[in-house]
């Protein structure tokens, strides 16, 4: 037994010293041979525990800790907590923890990262908050960032308004945080300018470090590089955010979310265009751990453009089924199903189109807005006017808008149904006279429908909006005018008693100068000036007429070779054939010559060239530039015999090929 224990204490031993030296492979060894000695020894276990967890073996430690419950109990609940968030199981680290007898630190600050990958950001602002007020160690550094990230993540998830937490920007994570909590505000240009902050601190630390690379801090530099491309994105600069993002991809960074993140911005600007790259792209967001790394938010973005892209690249198929698995995940989101309409649409299928998003409006009335706007433009594309106004006019957060009542009035006055466009005007006044009175946008709809009233005819009907516009201001002349106007038709007696507010011809007389108004630069007609008067027009005596100058005629030319002595020819107007000494064409002469030899040559030509008909006689030597036969001889020294070239198509003359000779028969060769 001596022996064992002295086994074992060597053992301790080995397990410390590997401990201290990092080589947890070798103490998990002696700890092993510690556990074949006693099984349930609880110090053993833990150390086998940590070990693992140091290797990054959390599940086998998971194992561990599952199979030794009874014997470790709350001893490792850190240990397991920490393992279940290794491996993405959150929930079960959530419960793990809040399950723990005691809340130490190291609890907290688990329960911190935990609540911050489930997205309850305003929990977990407050357990960062309390550690950083009640501890004091090395880490509190570590905490503000963690602070400041979880912020930032309130401002551009949920929209929350930036909190000043006087947090510090002494590093580059800190800056970048401020930097995407400025972005969740819209403030792009301060952001920007937190980045290019962010970028330096993160030169200079890394800088310090001799170990470090340019690779390393290129890498290490890839995030904020991609969101200083989303500003440029956001801000229009496109171009420029294209090739910022195509940086950060031929770096090819550890970080899947980040690769994701980048690709999918790319292919938002490509859009319809470039749809080869997108798919190429498209590959980074699939990597495996991809949805550990994103926000829900970011990955929903991922995968509506996934769908997008099938659709534009005519994959109907592939296209529902993405947004039918989006929309089964979020069934009040209105993304999928209008991804669904337009796949209809591009197969021209309008009519199923307005069916599914009636639907789906029914049954979500919260997003109805925004659906029943692309049902209305649906039923356009095909001609409905009346039933797109009536899908308008049933959304009740725009009904009285100034943008919708233009609108519904527009169709109304094109389908000539000037009744219903009176009414969308006098709900809207009504709707501004009770919440409103008096406003500007009231007074505006009232003029307007005032304007409209007149423009149709229906000047009764218009008087009660004159008469209201005329209480506002009376000393609006033009409105005045209008009324007296209208009520002319009505009443003559209550126009003759409003004309009596008119200004008098003096008071709307003006100091104005006619002709220099003319002549102004702006003027775009201008009065031509009257001739000279001499006196009354007198009447004209008989006989005397104005006198009309004459023109003169210019000569014509003569041709070239024209000879004055010579007489021209009188018949020189006629066609050749009408004239009389014209004899026609001489016709049938060599006729019987012609075919009688090789192709295209005569009789005569080809006696001419028989070389045993002609006297011997020596051959004559061309001449440098003359011509000897139909070839050309080549210029220069006789030495150097000519050199065979391919023909061209300028400089040589070309010989045509001969024609085949016509067969007889239906027009065959």
């Amino acid at each position: 037994m001596a022996s064992g224990g002295v086994a074992v204490a060597s053992l301790w031993t080995e397990v410390n010293r590997c401990g201290q030296n990092g080589d947890y492979t070798r103490a998990l060894k002696a700890l092993a041979k510690i556990l074949q000695e006693n099984r349930d020894d609880v110090t053993a276990l833990q150390c086998k525990v940590v070990c693992l967890v140091q290797n990054g073996s959390f599940k086998e430690a998971l194992n561990v800790m599952n199979t030794h419950s009874k014997v470790l109990g709350s001893e490792v609940v850190f240990e397991k907590a920490y393992c279940e968030y290794r491996l993405n199981r959150v929930e079960s680290s959530l419960k793990t923890i809040e399950s723990a007898p005691d809340q130490t630190d190291k609890l907290k600050e688990l329960y911190g990262q935990v609540l911050y990958r489930l997205e309850r950001y305003d929990e977990c602002k407050s357990v960062y908050t309390d550690l950083i007020r009640n501890s004091q160690d090395e880490y509190e550094e570590e905490r503000k960032t963690n602070l400041a990230a979880v912020v930032a993540a309130m401002s551009q998830w949920e929209k929350a308004p930036m909190e000043d937490l006087g947090l510090p920007e002494s590093t580059y994570e800190l800056c970048y945080n401020t930097a995407c909590a400025l972005i969740g505000q819209g403030q792009l240009t301060e952001a920007f300018n937190k980045l290019r902050q962010a970028e330096e601190l993160c030169r200079v630390s890394l800088a310090e470090d001799s170990d470090v690379t340019e690779e390393d801090i290129e890498s290490e530099l890839a995030v904020i590089h991609s969101q200083m491309a989303y500003i440029m994105q956001l801000q229009g600069r496109t171009d420029e955010a294209l090739q910022l993002y195509n940086q950060v991809i031929k770096l090819k960074p550890s970080d899947v979310g980040l690769l994701a993140v980048t690709a999918n911005n790319i292919i938002t600007i490509n859009k319809d265009q470039n749809v080869f790259d997108s798919k190429k792209k498209v590959k980074l967001t699939n990597a495996e751990g991809v949805e550990y790394k994103l926000a829900k938010k970011q990955l929903q973005a991922i995968e509506i453009n996934k769908a997008l892209l099938a659709m534009y690249t005519n994959q109907a198929d592939q296209c529902r089924k993405l947004a039918s698995s989006l929309q089964s995940q979020n069934p009040g989101h209105p993304r999928p199903v209008l991804i669904q309409a337009a796949q209809l649409c591009r197969e021209k299928q309008h009519s199923k189109a307005v069916e599914l998003l009636q639907q789906f409006s029914e049954k979500n009335p919260e997003s109805a807005s925004g659906i029943k706007l692309t049902m209305a433009q649906l039923y356009l594309v095909q001609g409905h006017v009346t039933k797109a106004c009536d899908v308008l006019r049933s959304i009740e957060e725009f009904k009285h808008k100034a943008g919708m009542v233009s609108a519904l009035v527009t169709m109304y006055s094109h389908e000539e149904d000037i009744d219903s466009a009176i009414d969308v005007f006098k709900q809207a006044i009504e709707y501004y006279q009770a919440e409103q009175p008096g406003s500007a946008a009231h007074l505006a709809l009232v003029r307007e429908a005032a304007n409209f009233k007149l423009k149709h005819g229906r000047k009764k009907e218009a008087i009660s909006d004159l008469e209201q516009l005329w209480k506002q201001n009376t000393n609006d002349v033009h409105t005045l005018a209008q009324l007296i106007s209208a009520y002319s038709l009505v009443d003559t007696n209550k126009a003759k008693s409003l004309s009596k507010h008119l200004p008098s011809a003096d008071t709307m007389s003006f100091n104005v100068d006619v002709d220099e108004l003319e002549h102004s630069p702006g003027a775009t007609y201008v009065r031509k000036k009257a001739g000279k008067v001499v006196g009354e027009n007198l009447p004209k005596e008989p006989g005397q007429g104005e006198v009309k100058k004459k023109r003169k005629k210019k000569k014509g030319k003569l041709p070239k070779n024209y000879d004055p002595k010579a007489t021209p020819d009188p018949e020189r107007w006629l066609p050749m054939k009408e004239r009389s000494y014209y004899r026609g064409k001489k016709k049938g002469k060599k006729k019987e010559q012609i075919g009688k030899g090789t192709q295209g040559a005569t009789a005569g030509a080809s006696a001419e060239l028989d070389a045993s008909k002609t006297a011997s006689s020596p051959p004559t030597s061309p001449r440098p530039g003359s011509a000897s036969g139909s070839s050309t001889a080549p210029s220069g020294s006789g030495a150097v015999p000519p050199r065979q070239q391919k023909p061209s198509s300028s400089g040589a003359t070309r010989k045509k090929a001969p024609q085949k000779k016509k067969k007889g028969g239906k027009g065959g060769w």
